[in-house]
């Protein structure tokens, strides 16, 4: 008999199951229900982009590529980057083409975190940093944000949290699953702190094309940020691309270089086939992004007016897609609301305090959905709470 128990190193058995994942299982055995969970567009990738990728396979594009990415995309991005963010990134070996950004995320971690090390994150965010920091040994500490900041880690949260044991700091901005942006005179403050220490700061920008009202500003853009600075990007959000699984990895060679040697070992290279149709969403994609930001940006007008017309406390959200409404007001928690919400009116939205301490009370509500389904989900929703208030009486 095998103790699997022993088989498994201390690190993994540290790393708990998604409590995202069991909204999910249930999601899946619930086919009429409305689904406003799930961080995916609604849009299918756009026709011109999807054609480039089948050209690639009829035209037999269907060996590896070099293992960085192919020069033709990887400069793509370069100039992407550059025009879109004044970002300025040598395509030769500063840019890591991955699969998806989920890879970029990992190989940074997996570079630069050792055990005992800590790694500042803000909370709530994104359930993956945590995680993959934990395997390599290292040490989380989140850092609390709130809704009277507007959900933006502070220079003073990191100044305060800040060890000789500091290896790296985590920014994912726009948020997943607040909406939140940093603004840049929060960038300046954040900069400022990190002067003069080695802790190197990786950025989670892959909501970084949608915002609303304002250009998203990416903390490498700083003065003398780019030396400490990784930046994941990638084709999922911006481009409707999920299913792809194209994203990439920027920063100095000195760190981006052993992270395209890890890349090797593990994948080779990103799906030849991928690329190729991300070089056409490079070079002829600007008006996709624009067109469904549009749409996102008219739903997320719908769902926040209805939100707060049902009583419910809700700031409008920056970025990203997701609205952050406050719930905890009921006498229940985050988790017993939206599992009711999801079995008594079929509507599916996330607990906040899956993404982290700093969640709890709130919950994640995506409007990557068509509007007819944001109202009818507003109507349940309505009717849902009204009956929790009547029973509160």
């Amino acid at each position: 008999m095998i103790d699997y128990k022993r088989a498994l190193t201390p690190e993994i058995q540290a790393v708990p199951e998604s409590s995202i994942k069991e909204f999910f299982d249930i999601i899946n055995e619930m086919p009429e229900a409305i689904s406003l969970g799930l961080g995916e567009p609604d849009f299918v990738t756009p026709e011109h982009i999807r054609k480039a990728g089948a050209a690639s396979l009829l035209e037999g594009h269907t060996k590896y590529t070099q293992n960085p990415g192919l020069p033709a995309l990887r400069e793509a991005i370069g100039s992407y980057l550059a025009e879109r963010f004044a970002l300025h990134y040598d395509a030769a070996d500063e840019i890591l083409v991955t699969v998806g950004g989920s890879e970029a995320i990992d190989l940074a971690i997996r570079c630069l975190v050792g055990p005992g090390d800590e790694v500042l994150v803000p909370s709530p965010t994104f359930v993956c940093y945590g995680p993959l920091a934990t395997v390599c040994g290292g040490v989380v500490k989140e850092l609390v944000t709130t809704e009277k900041t507007g959900f933006r880690v502070t220079a003073q949260q990191i100044a305060a949290a800040l060890t000789e044991r500091t290896k790296l700091l985590v920014l994912p901005y726009p948020s997943n699953p607040t909406g939140a942006i940093l603004e840049e005179s929060d960038l300046r403050a954040i900069a400022d702190v990190l002067r003069g220490t080695n802790v190197i700061v990786l950025c989670d920008e892959i909501y970084g094309e949608l915002t609303y009202g304002r250009r998203h500003c990416s903390f490498a853009s700083q003065e003398d940020m780019r030396e400490r600075t990784l930046v994941v990007g990638g084709f999922s959000k911006a481009f409707a691309m999920t299913g792809w699984r194209m994203g990439y990895l920027c920063g100095p060679r000195e760190l981006v270089k052993p992270a395209a040697a890890l890349h090797g070992y593990g994948i080779m290279s990103a799906p030849t086939v991928t690329q190729h149709a991300a070089i056409e969403a490079m070079h002829n994609g600007m008006e996709d992004i624009e067109t469904m930001r549009m749409e996102y940006d008219a739903r997320r007008a719908l769902l926040v007016r209805g939100l707060q017309e049902m009583g419910l406390r809700c700031s409008e959200p920056q970025g990203a897609f997701y609205c952050f409404p406050y719930i905890g007001e009921f006498g229940c928690s985050d988790v017993e609301f939206c599992r009711a919400l999801l079995l008594e009116e079929q509507v599916a939205i996330i607990p906040g305090s899956a993404f982290g301490p700093g969640g709890a009370g709130y919950a994640r509500i995506c409007y990557a959905a068509e509007h007819a389904k944001i109202e009818e989900a507003l109507r349940r929703m309505a009717r849902f709470l009204a009956r929790l208030r009547t029973e509160r009486e």
